[in-house]
């Protein structure tokens, strides 16, 4: 399959984000991705629920909602209601991940677990036949524009080997320091889907950089 693009609004322009939201709409993006950080599970301050409002009254592509906080439990109806179409919790953030699983499948929408670069890909095993996507960090959350994390190749193929043993449909995310060159490794490695931000919204022309993603 071609690979799914998600550009992150992290990056945008928020004094234009309107305008960065229907580049995104008229270009071969696959999903609105959202980074959502608290200061307290990771050392930033991004935006909440009244952005991805906003952002869902003109958005054309399905919203991709990436809970960087902690006890998400608590937020999981307010950001589903929101507009999120797929919410990732981190596995780190979460005491019991299985019933936290749950609680998003039950309204109807993508449930996704994050890890970040320390943790294996191991601790899934248990529940990887329940996810619909696995979101593996290639950076340390919490700021944009770091450099990729080589260990993450081997973590995809040890993820995608994973998946295939279970016969699971779930998908592989990346987020963080993707490009055309990291963006083609990962894909050959197994991952599915590419998150891209300051790589898309820095560029010159944003949606050529978008479809030149969906090429690799």
């Amino acid at each position: 399959m071609r690979a799914l693009v998600a550009p992150s609004i992290l990056s945008a322009d928020f004094n234009n984000l309107g305008k960065d939201i229907e580049m995104i709409n008229q270009s071969e993006a696959d999903y609105i991705h959202f980074d959502v950080m608290d200061g307290v599970f990771v050392p930033n301050i991004s935006f909440g629920i009244p952005v991805i409002e906003h952002v869902k009254k003109i958005a054309e592509k399905p919203l991709d909602v990436h809970l960087m906080i902690v006890d998400p439990d608590k937020f999981i109806e307010p950001f589903v209601e929101a507009g999120a179409s797929i919410l990732t919790v981190h596995y780190e953030a979460c005491k019991h991940l299985h019933r936290t699983i749950q609680l998003i499948k039950s309204f109807g929408i993508k449930a996704s677990v994050s890890l970040n670069p320390h943790t294996p890909v191991a601790v899934l095993e248990d529940i990887i036949g329940d996810l619909d996507m696995v979101l593996l960090m290639s950076v340390n959350p919490g700021f944009g524009g770091q450099k990729f994390i080589e260990n993450t190749y081997k973590k995809v193929q040890q993820l995608r080997t994973m998946i295939d043993n279970a016969k699971s449909a779930c998908t592989i995310e990346i987020d963080g320091g993707v490009n055309y060159d990291t963006g083609k490794k990962l894909l050959d490695a197994g991952a599915n889907v590419l998150v891209a931000g300051s790589f898309v919204f820095s560029a010159e022309d944003p949606k050529a950089i978008i479809s030149g993603l969906k090429s690799l």
